[in-house]
C-alpha cells in the first residue's frame, strides 16, 4: 500500500515539473498562414537541415517563418520570398535545389558513387574469382594423400 502511495507521489510530482512551451501566435488571416506554411515546405531549416522550416521548432526556423509572414504581408511574391531567401542563405536553403551547375554534384553524386561503388564490387568479385582457383597437386602430393587416405581408411576398419 505505501509502495503504491509513494510510487502516485513520484507521479505526480514528475507532472509538475512538466509544461508545454507557448504557442507560437498564428496569424490574423488563416489564408496567410497557409501560404507562410506552404513556402516553409519548400525552405530548409539551417538548424536542422534534416527538416523544413515548416516542420521545424528551432528558433532560426520560427524567425524565418515570421520573416516570410512579414514579406508577405508587405506583399511580396512567393518567387520573391525565395530569391530572397537563396540570395541571403544561398541554394542550401532549398529543401529541393534545383538542378543546374553548381547542383550537380548534389543531384547526381550519389548515384554516380553508388555506380563506382556496385562496378568496383563486380570487379573485384571478378578477380577473385580467377584468382582463386584450386591449385593442381604434383606427383608427389598426390602419392602422399593417397597414402593418408589409404591409412585413414586402414585405421577405420580396425
Amino acid at each position: 500500500m505505501l509502495r503504491k502511495l509513494l510510487l502516485g507521489l513520484v507521479t505526480l510530482l514528475a507532472t509538475l515539473t512538466l509544461h508545454a512551451g507557448q504557442a507560437v501566435p498564428a496569424a490574423d488571416d488563416p489564408v496567410l498562414e497557409e501560404r507562410v506554411t506552404e513556402l516553409g515546405h519548400l525552405l530548409r531549416c539551417l538548424v536542422c537541415q534534416n527538416q523544413t522550416i515548416a516542420d521545424s521548432h528551432a528558433e532560426l526556423a520560427i524567425d524565418l517563418k515570421n520573416e516570410i509572414r512579414d514579406m508577405m504581408v508587405a506583399g511580396k511574391s512567393d518567387q520573391e520570398i525565395i530569391d530572397f531567401m537563396v540570395a541571403r542563405y544561398g541554394d542550401f536553403v532549398l529543401y529541393k535545389p534545383q538542378v543546374k551547375s553548381s547542383t550537380w554534384l548534389l543531384w547526381f553524386g550519389p548515384g554516380v558513387l553508388l555506380l563506382l561503388g556496385v562496378g568496383a564490387l563486380f570487379y573485384k568479385l571478378k578477380r577473385r574469382a580467377t584468382e582463386v582457383t584450386a591449385p593442381e597437386l604434383t606427383e608427389e602430393q598426390r602419392r602422399k594423400a593417397h597414402e593418408l587416405l589409404s591409412q585413414r581408411a586402414g585405421g577405420e576398419q580396425k
